[in-house]
């Protein structure tokens, strides 16, 4: 994209000025100042942060310099791009509109009971999944850890740099000493005065309890070989740790009985999966027909013989109503993203098809639909319109993007199935 995006740009003569540059970078929050740009701040990220990777100011400067031609082909690309008043208000009444809904839930509990799974079921899965079934590869290491002290860890801003880089430069020199011929782990981290702690064997999936605080170390594990065992120094929270691998215990097809507990618990989603969505279409059809003959839909809720809840109205633009802490019986239903998701496009008496949600699923009816009060249309019309003219943008600008790509021969010419989704009407 970033090869696209410059060669477009100097197509098109846009080559944003030093000026302009520098203009941008006094202005990022980072570098910012009780009395404006902060040289000093800009020097430390520079010294402290790209520095040490190899990187100076060239790489700020060209990074803003990519970011101000992209927000000039967005400006190009924009020009005419508009939407209709009739588009933005039917998009903004079904945005903002109340909707009353009846949600009939589905949960695995409801089936699980009816089903039945068979040593010869489980046979059959296994001989058809064998390759899938192994055991985890495991891991033993040997690590020397080089952290700041209880009383350093409470250093903030240069103080704490300062100690990080003199441990990472001691890391360094440690990493370096086992480059040397015949350098020997345990050996070397003794002349370092560097304890050695050394792990049982785990997995990438639970590492060593010595290990639980830096993840990035019990990852790195898993990346050193027998022929390279030993790691560059891997940095954490509160220092670096460097590794030596000591031991693998290579991954193994597990036999049937291994293997058997996952393959029960396989059988069961998937069957718990399929008689549910039988019999979510089963209960949407009957209800769809008790709705033709019945005079309202308690009346064809009643004769469908479901159990439906009744929704407390809602917008789709709805935040949520309190904070997660808040008492149980004042929250949003969990599952409220769902219902909005599955009642959105339906038509007061429709039923919607049945959609899995985590332990089971859901079905939705609408009841009605009624218009945003007016107040909210005061309100909220004009930021809605902005939003949803910054969306049309975007679709705009990530098409473009696709036709110079194609054009570059990077993408296919087939008719596109991926990319950025066009943004949802509300």
């Amino acid at each position: 994209n970033l090869m696209v995006l410059r060669h477009e740009s100097e197509k098109l003569g846009i080559r944003p000025t030093d000026s302009e540059v520098v203009d941008v970078i006094h202005n990022l929050p980072a570098f910012r100042g009780p009395s404006g740009f902060d040289l000093k701040k800009y020097d430390e990220f520079v010294q402290n942060a790209l520095s040490p990777n190899g990187m100076g100011e060239a790489q700020i400067e060209g990074v803003v310099r990519d970011d101000l031609a992209v927000k000039r082909l967005r400006q190009l690309l924009a020009i005419g791009v508009s939407v209709p008043e009739s588009v933005s208000k039917a998009n903004f009444d079904e945005a903002y509109g109340k909707l009353s809904v009846r949600a009939i839930r589905l949960r695995g509990a409801d089936v699980d009971k009816e089903i039945k799974i068979t040593d010869e079921d489980i046979q059959k899965y296994f001989e058809t999944h064998k390759a899938e079934y192994k055991s985890e590869e495991k891991r033993k290491i040997d690590f020397v850890v080089l952290a700041l002290t209880e009383e350093q860890k409470k250093l903030a801003g240069k103080e704490r740099i300062d100690q990080l880089q003199k441990l990472s430069d001691r890391a360094n020199d440690f990493g370096q000493a086992l480059l040397e011929k015949g350098a020997d782990f345990k050996t070397t981290a003794a002349k370092f005065q560097l304890p050695v702690g050394s792990t049982g064997e785990f997995t990438a999936a639970a590492a060593d309890p010595q290990l639980k605080d830096a993840p990035q170390a019990a990852s790195m594990a898993f990346k050193l070989t027998m022929q390279e065992p030993i790691s560059d120094p891997v940095q954490v929270a509160d220092g670096f740790y460097i590794l030596q691998l000591s031991g693998i215990v290579e991954s193994r097809p597990l036999t049937l009985e291994e293997a058997k507990p996952k393959i029960v618990d396989a059988l069961k989603r998937s069957r718990s999966r399929e008689l549910l969505s039988t019999k979510g279409a089963e209960i949407a059809h009957q209800l769809r027909e008790a709705l033709k003959s019945s005079p309202s839909l308690d009346a064809a809720i009643k004769k469908a013989g479901v159990k439906a809840e009744k929704i407390p109205p809602f917008s789709l633009m709805d935040e949520p109503k309190v904070k997660p802490d808040e008492k149980a019986d004042k929250k949003d239903p969990p599952d409220l993203v769902a219902i909005k998701n599955i009642s959105s496009r339906l038509e007061p008496g429709e039923v919607s098809e049945f959609m899995p949600w985590e332990d089971g699923g859901l079905i939705t009816t609408l009841e009605k639909r009624e218009p945003p009060d007016p107040a909210t249309y005061t309100q909220s019309k004009s930021s809605f319109d902005e939003r949803y003219l910054t969306n049309k943008q975007q679709v705009v600008f990530f098409e473009w993007l696709r036709d110079r790509q194609r054009d570059a021969g990077l993408i296919s010419s087939e008719p596109e199935t991926g990319g950025p989704p066009p943004p949802k009407k509300s």
